[in-house]
């Protein structure tokens, strides 16, 4: 292991405190830089044009036009025609993204779509990825997948690359994206952007997600994106070793990450145990972060709310925004019908535990114990997965769909009812520059959003204060006496409980957009106890979930109020300082109108409504008229009584990344011991 890899490991365990930003590029200083840090919004999981499954939508908008949308500027995105005709427009822009196309196919896109002067460009597949007749294109899609990216077999290539030369059109497809970055990301003093180069890793063995978004800190990168071309499928350890053989053993300022990516369609494949502590040492190197919400579903737990029962949990809100299915075939609806078998609903007893985060959280407890090294000490962030190129279109009431003409219009409410529209990644860090941000994301100190932006602060320590909430200088009390979201918490070597500082503020919102009032905080913690079982409990730290807020039925405004700020010092009232634990917070928003009840009720279809079924059937029928086909609106009029992850209205959120408490041993055993006698 190289000196860098051992120094990130290190960086990455102790958390805590950290040292001024260390420059690893050329810029001009950050007019504005904040030692005790800000919160900065992006999504670091876009696609573009460049991508197979967007570009057979019949979206065309690139990675410069992907940052041009993340910096407020307005889109044309394809209707449910194909058409160029849907204006889209983000309320607020990003701090930060970062484009992420598949890179198993940079090249053979490229080849099939940029330049008719490549012979490639002509062959009968490439031909039906540039159609706009609507089967040619899922025809089309089903060819690229068959080429391996959800294959059991190993990844092939387009015949078109027996034609053209496809590995020279992929490092040309790289420059562009590196190019693209390049443009957009402000130098100056402003600091009003930040890009990120990366791409990515979309192995899926058997439609079972593997996918990791890669991302550089700076402008040195590999020479390729590296693929499953080059690791084989099934084969993520092989990433992690050739992102430390081409980029952090090279002596250079590469530095990189890898982000694992909606885990809950991985089919329990994403979060093996570790062969090796070699595996486990670059799997902590390497994925400091894991995405916990985006556009198909949320990661955090699973609970079937008909069934009464969870996947390794009794928390009733872990209903919030899941899919029936285990895989990436979820997506396979046409004209409002499933038409990939393996999308089937499946049963909580049949769901791999480790589809969920918080299961694995707890697992590499026992892991831990097992074997010396936690190798799931994972931060969280949020993201879109837009196929659009439009980061952070995360607004429910603003929500154009992240699969082009696929999810475009009616569509999105006939195919791709129980998708959402993501979520965002929020860092906290002294300056909105590249390296700033990465090295927040390095230490953890971050956070998902369901797509709002409330801003979310989490201290631990021993000595914090109990009246932090009222001191004009909690911040930095709490900096100073305390670990933050994503760092680790050392036993004092006493029986006393550590205090936890949670500080939550309501995302501001924007003139005609007001923000949501916050309903309540709440802390998950994860322990292991003598016997190697795991635990997990949630605690209601501040707030009132019977606060009385709720929505009007007819007009989706919301009734009730609930608080602007939530503070509290929170000690756990179980706490044992021989255990291993974590703990994060989740803060829970008022009720508010999901995106498809917004949708159903603007087509005159009401979900809440006794004569909702008709109110489809007549919208449907208009649907007809209009070119559409299949059952269009009937989904507005679901029974949220008999759909285990569905409600109208929902609770947006944020989760921090946890911080972990790690028990002194054996010396604390021995002398809890002893008073106990």
């Amino acid at each position: 292991m190289g000196t860098r890899m051992v120094l990130l490991l290190l960086s990455g365990i102790i958390g805590g405190h950290a040292l001024a930003v260390e420059r690893t590029e050329e810029r001009e200083a950050c007019a504005v830089s904040q030692p005790l840090r800000q919160p900065f919004f992006g999504d670091l999981h876009v696609h573009s044009s460049y991508s197979f499954d967007s570009y057979i939508s019949s979206q065309r908008n690139d990675p410069w036009d992907a940052y041009r949308y993340a910096k407020g500027e307005t889109l044309l995105l394809p209707d449910e025609d194909g058409n160029p005709t849907v204006k889209a427009k983000i309320q607020r822009p990003l701090d930060f993204a970062a484009v992420t196309d598949h890179a198993e196919f940079l090249g053979q896109i490229n080849v099939c779509t940029l330049d008719p002067w490549k012979l490639g460009y002509w062959w009968p597949h490439c031909i039906m990825t540039r159609a706009s007749h609507y089967w040619t294109q899922l025809l089309a899609a089903s060819w690229w997948v068959s080429l391996g990216v959800s294959s059991a077999d190993e990844s092939e290539k387009s015949f078109a690359c027996t034609l053209s030369d496809c590995d020279a059109a992929s490092v040309e497809t790289w420059q562009r994206i590196q190019n693209a970055a390049e443009e957009h990301y402000d130098r100056s003093p402003e600091c009003r952007f930040t890009t990120f180069v990366g791409y990515e890793y979309t192995d899926a063995p058997d439609s079972f997600n593997m996918h990791r978004n890669v991302i550089f800190r700076n402008a040195e990168v590999t020479p390729r994106a590296i693929s499953t071309y080059e690791t084989g499928s099934g084969n993520v350890p092989r990433l992690w070793q050739l992102l430390r053989e081409e980029c952090l053993d090279q002596n250079t300022s590469c530095d990189v990450l890898a982000i694992p990516h909606n885990p809950n369609l991985s089919g329990g494949l994403m979060f093996r145990n570790p062969a090796s502590l070699a595996e486990a040492q670059d799997r902590l190197a390497l994925e400091p972060l894991v995405e916990l919400v985006q556009h198909k579903a949320a990661s955090e737990c699973r609970f079937d709310r008909i069934e009464g029962r969870g996947v390794g949990t009794e928390d009733e809100l872990c209903d919030f925004e899941q899919v029936v299915a285990d895989n990436l075939t979820m997506l396979g609806s046409v004209h409002g019908e499933v038409l990939a078998p393996k999308a089937a609903p499946v049963p909580v007893e049949a769901f791999a535990r480790r589809n969920m985060v918080r299961n694995v959280l707890k697992d590499g407890l026992v892991i831990e114990r097992e074997q010396g090294t936690n190798p799931f000490v994972m931060g969280f962030i949020g993201s879109t997965d837009t196929h659009s190129a439009t980061p952070g279109a995360a607004e429910e009431d603003n929500y154009t769909g992240h699969l082009g003409r696929r999810d475009s219009g009616y569509r999105n409410v006939q195919d791709h009812f129980f998708s959402n529209p993501g979520g965002h990644a929020v860092v906290w860090a002294e300056e909105n520059s590249r390296d700033a941000i990465f090295e927040g994301m390095r230490r953890r100190e971050t956070y998902a959003t369901s797509g709002t932006r409330p801003i979310v602060r989490f201290f631990a320590g021993p000595d914090l204060p109990q009246d932090l909430c009222s001191s004009a200088k909690m911040i930095e009390q709490a900096d100073q006496l305390g670990v933050p979201m994503g760092g680790h918490l050392r036993s004092d070597g006493t029986s006393r409980s550590p205090r936890f500082w949670v500080n939550a503020l309501k995302d501001p919102g924007i003139p005609g957009h007001p923000g949501t009032d916050l309903q309540r905080i709440q802390i998950i913690k994860g322990w292991i106890d003598a016997t190697g079982e795991t635990h997990e409990r949630v605690f209601d730290i501040a707030g009132d979930a019977n606060n009385g807020a709720s929505v009007d039925p007819n007009t989706c405004s919301p009734a009730g109020t609930g608080a602007a700020q939530l503070c509290t010092v929170w000690q756990d009232p179980e706490f044992d300082p021989r255990q291993s634990a974590f703990y994060y917070v989740r803060v829970l928003e008022n009720p508010t109108c999901r995106w498809s009840t917004l949708q159903c009720q603007s087509a005159g279809v009401n979900p809440f409504a006794d004569d909702c079924s008709e109110s489809a059937t007549a919208a449907t029928a208009l649907a007809h008229s209009l070119g559409a086909e299949g059952d269009v609106y009937g989904k507005c009029c679901i029974d949220p009584a008999e759909e285990p992850f569905y409600t109208p209205v929902i609770q947006e959120r944020a989760w921090t990344s946890p911080i972990w408490y790690e028990p002194v041993k054996p010396a604390l055993d021995q002398q809890l011991g002893q008073t106990a006698r």
